[in-house]
């Protein structure tokens, strides 16, 4: 019994939660409200009334948080949003961050 409770014991102390990262949306003067709103919708998965909030969050304040993920899909999801927004013409800044 006291080598299965070992084992069990090294197995807990081995498995690591990854660090997750928080991908930040910061506000300016030139990229549209609504243009920001879609980016809330498709890349972040956002319904409506929560994409909408959000983005007056950003309009009041300097930024606001987009969603929180493990650091590969945070990264991901922030240049998809700056690739968009240059597309688009707009100088949106969406960038990954420790928490």
């Amino acid at each position: 019994m006291a080598a299965k409770e070992s084992v069990r014991e090294q197995t807990r102390q081995q498995i690591k939660v990854p660090r997750q990262y928080q991908v930040l949306i910061y506000n300016d003067d030139f990229t549209p409200m609504d243009f920001v709103v879609e980016v809330l919708k498709q890349i972040f998965d956002k319904e409506e009334t929560e994409a909408v909030t959000l983005m007056l969050s950003i309009h009041k304040g300097s930024y606001a948080v987009a969603g929180v993920y493990p650091r590969d899909i945070a990264q991901t999801k922030a240049s998809e949003a700056v690739q968009w927004a240059r597309e688009e013409g707009h100088p949106l800044k969406v960038e990954a961050v420790c928490r």
